[in-house]
């Protein structure tokens, strides 16, 4: 009876401290991916910074019609995407945006489409 009783504390013990020890293995995994959490943070932040300041550069360019240019920025990356009345402006729209500081590629995705189409 005594060994019985013995044997189930043994087991009790056995599973506390293993409970512990699983807990305590998650708190440090959680810990661990805080740091990358934000960097990945700040990186969006920064896109989204120099999606605006590419975004405003083609507002304020001159011969740019810029309503409907949608701009993406990853890493120094920026896609122009939508469209523009004529050739001349996407060809101006991909200089603009390179002129910007941060820009390190433009990928210019526009189409020719004149207005009111």
């Amino acid at each position: 009876m005594k060994a019985i009783q013995a044997i189930k504390l043994a087991s009790g013990a056995l599973l506390v401290a293993v409970s512990v020890s699983a807990w305590a293995q998650a708190s440090d995994t959680g810990m661990a991916s805080a740091p990358a959490m934000s960097s990945m943070k700040a990186e969006h932040k920064a896109d989204r910074m120099l999606s605006r300041k590419v975004r405003g550069a083609l507002a304020k360019a001159k011969g740019v019609t810029a309503a409907n240019i949608e701009v993406k920025a990853r890493s120094g990356a920026v896609i122009l995407e939508g469209s523009v009345p004529d050739q001349s402006q996407v060809d101006k729209a991909t200089q603009v945006a390179q002129g910007v500081a941060g820009v390190t590629s433009v990928k210019n995705a526009l189409t020719v489409k004149a207005e009111g189409q």
